[in-house]
């Protein structure tokens, strides 16, 4: 089993069960605080054990019976998983004049008198930090696994918890259950075909672990329809998680409808996830039939950029607009993966880097945003609508300027690590001959500079329109968004986050050094 190996993962897991009876024993006045503190205290633990694995380096470990993969890939996904799930666990565990994100009495309907005694009473629904836990535990089994029946249940236990969590947002109730409901449906879909996928290809392979499909592959059996089939059933399933197109329909709606912590847990964790268990699938399973998936993938990668980019342009809500940057940039970590296939093994390790380095660079920018989001607020809460924005620089520069600078990393603009993610992903691509999918991502990344600027615009040089029908009316009393008073630890993360994406844009070296280790092992 190589428990030692395993122990992360096993650690989570773990918790999430004793956040279970943490929830049966602690008193509910003293549960948000307990249940808050001990999710980042295993959080920490099992970053921690991860640290010690990396200081005690050895030959790849195939653990738990053989189905998980403990190497430098793996090691350097759950580094990345369970710092941004610690950034996710100070975000949920923000209130707000004594209230929290999330609902106070799920089971009520919206607006009910129960939903209002519930809130009267101060009711928190605090199971959300083992189910958040739960999430975790298939976020880091997901790409570690080596057979698809394992990655199934990763995707699994990945999942159910994200869906019950979509539908407990305080505010637009209504809008976060119909989030929850699409992403719900949508995912059981994906998952079913993700299964068929694996059924298909265990016909073809005879074994359901990539080494056995990767085998079959090489001695070139007859059966290839059933190969391509169960391929392209299983890339669904993936393509799904990570937001790209076609499957890419419920992103909108759910980062729009989910409590806020949560979106940014799903835009970071959820992805950087999907992309280390497409990257395995890709890079192990199906490495023998890259000549099969390279252009298809390249143009999925183009029409996900281009998708994200254009509707991304029309948003006026910036929880919406942010979703389609998630779905951009989906498509600009699929350039260096696509490109993997035309060159040689050093290229493909190239791929990896740049893909690993770009989603580090793509989840500080978007934990940051997202932190922001949660501290621009008006008389009933957050305000995502973008035109309360206006003229909060003014007001409010030093949280102006650390939003300045994730959009403009998420931007790929120069001096941050977006910019070396977004120019190790082009290179890599123009390198692997897909000139074609560079000059597409180089004229979708000028477009999504429109949307990125145009937020940069309404922040320091916008005059809030509240403001100035107050204005014309005689009445100053009204005022636009403004920013709360920054929390402590919500401080440190907008800190943490800032300072990462500063450094890893200016001396990008030793982040790309540790990117490059995850393709060393990966088999």
């Amino acid at each position: 089993m190589a428990y030692n190996a395993l122990l992360p993962l096993l650690v989570v897991a773990l918790g999430a069960l004793v956040g279970v009876l943490l929830e049966a024993l602690v008193p509910r006045r003293r549960r948000f605080v307990t249940q808050a503190w001990f999710t980042a205290v295993i959080v920490v633990v099992a970053l921690v054990r991860v640290i010690i694995n990396w200081k005690t380096p050895s030959a790849r470990v195939l653990a738990g019976n053989f189905s998980v993969s403990i190497d430098n890939a793996t090691l350097i996904v759950w580094s990345g998983l369970l710092l941004f799930a610690l950034g996710a666990v100070v975000l949920m565990a923000q209130r707000f004049g004594g209230v929290s994100s999330f609902t106070p009495m799920a089971v009520a309907a919206p607006g009910s008198s129960d939903e209002r005694t519930a809130e009267a009473e101060g009711a928190e629904h605090t199971e959300i930090f083992p189910l958040m836990l739960f999430s975790l535990t298939g976020m880091l089994l997901f790409p570690a696994a080596t057979d698809l029946l394992t990655a199934f249940i990763g995707l699994e236990v990945l999942s159910l918890p994200l869906y019950l969590m979509t539908a407990l947002a305080r505010r637009r109730r209504l809008l976060s259950h119909e989030a929850a409901l699409k992403y719900f449906l949508l995912g059981a879909f994906s998952s079913a075909i993700f299964l068929y996928g694996a059924a298909l290809t265990y016909g073809f392979a005879g074994g359901a672990d990539y080494s056995a499909i990767d085998k079959a592959i090489g001695l070139g059996l007859a059966r290839q329809p059933l190969l391509l089939a169960g391929f392209a059933l299983l890339m669904v399933g993936l393509l799904f998680k990570v937001g790209a197109v076609p499957f890419h329909a419920w992103v909108p709606d759910v980062y729009t409808g989910a409590p806020t912590p949560l979106t940014a847990y799903m835009a970071v964790g959820t992805k950087v996830a999907a992309f280390g268990a497409l990257i395995r699938v890709l890079y192990v399973a199906f490495g023998g039939l890259s000549w099969t998936w390279a252009v298809p993938l390249g143009i999925v990668a183009a029409l996900t950029m281009g998708l994200g980019a254009i509707f991304g342009l029309t948003q006026t809500n910036i929880k919406r607009l942010m979703a389609y940057s998630s779905i951009a940039h989906a498509g600009f970590v699929l350039v260096p993966i696509a490109a993997a296939v035309a060159v040689t093994t050093v290229g493909a390790l190239s791929s990896m880097t740049a893909a690993v380095y770009y989603l580090a660079s793509y989840g500080l920018a978007t934990l940051g945003a997202f932190a922001v989001i949660m501290l621009v607020r008006d008389g009933t809460g957050e305000a995502p609508n973008l035109a309360s924005w206006a003229g909060l620089g003014r007001r409010h520069p030093w949280v102006s300027a650390a939003m300045t600078l994730f959009l403009c990393s998420l931007a790929g603009i120069p001096a941050t690590a977006g910019f070396i993610g977004k120019l190790d992903a082009f290179v890599v691509a123009w390198q692997g001959g897909l000139a074609w999918l560079v000059i597409l991502g180089l004229v979708f990344s000028l477009v999504a500079l429109g949307f990125y600027m145009r937020i940069v615009l309404v922040i320091w040089f916008g005059k809030p329109s509240i403001e100035r029908a107050a204005a014309e009316a005689g009445d100053n009393t009204d005022q636009p968004a403004d920013v709360v008073k920054v929390p402590v630890s919500l401080g440190i993360v907008l800190a943490l986050c800032t300072a990462a994406t500063l450094v890893g844009g200016l001396f990008p070296n030793y982040f790309t050094h540790l990117a490059s280790l995850a393709g060393q092992m990966l088999r």
